[in-house]
């Protein structure tokens, strides 16, 4: 278990630094998680930079989010994290950040149910928004479960955005992905035209997802 333990927590400070890195979070913003069996995870501590946290700050918490190891203490939203787990067993990483051209859409209350971007109609589908709940309040996961089966990543109304995938570096991908295409839809906009797909090129898209190993559930609708 401890090689994989330690190839978790490489994980997670990467695709930490990579957050902080590219501007989808400030000071202590944000949080990272991954699942490392049925009962633990493995989760950023709170009032802490991602831009530099390193291995030894992360923490172990059991699934009601007792602290099992680590000298810090878990992040204030680690509550979602461990009922996403519960929720979707084929989630192995969680990833929750501020992007700003994503978040954007969010504060607008806009969602990205646009058919746009063959690589997003491929690896996210559509992108809904999840109602206001308070940070670290239960309230906040009521919002996400409504939309938690049938997609991969979401706009937190007032907040942020989360992804969550197969692996930690998979969640992150796709807030990679989230956040790209959000800023080519916002320039889109703004230039005043945006081409949508028809429903056939679409379809196609949707049938390619096996290939690209991506979820052949996400939601279209």
């Amino acid at each position: 278990m401890k090689p994989i333990l330690n190839s978790l927590r490489k994980d997670i400070v990467i695709c930490s630094r990579k957050l902080y890195d590219k501007g989808y979070v400030a000071a202590n913003d944000g949080n990272i998680s991954a699942r490392i069996d049925d009962s633990r995870v493995l989760i950023t501590p709170t009032r802490m930079s991602k831009g530099s946290v390193t291995p030894e700050d992360l923490i172990i918490i059991d699934m009601s989010g007792k602290l099992l190891s680590g000298k810090r203490q878990p992040s204030s939203e680690s509550d979602f994290h461990l009922k996403i787990y519960r929720d979707r067993p084929d989630v192995n990483g969680v990833c929750h950040a501020h992007p700003p051209y994503a978040t954007g859409f969010a504060v607008a209350g806009i969602p990205m149910d646009k058919m746009l971007l063959p690589e997003v109609i491929i690896r996210l589908g559509i992108v809904p928004i999840v109602g206001y709940g308070l940070p670290g309040h239960p309230d906040l996961y009521d919002q996400i479960h409504k939309k938690l089966k049938g997609h991969d990543a979401f706009l937190l109304a007032n907040h942020g955005a989360l992804t969550v995938g197969v692996s930690v570096t998979d969640s992150y991908e796709k807030m990679e992905t989230l956040e790209l295409a959000a800023k080519i839809q916002f320039n889109a906009q703004m230039l005043g035209n945006v081409n949508v797909l028809m429903k056939d090129q679409v379809d196609q898209l949707v049938h390619l997802r096996d290939k690209f190993g991506a979820r052949k559930d996400l939601s279209m609708g």
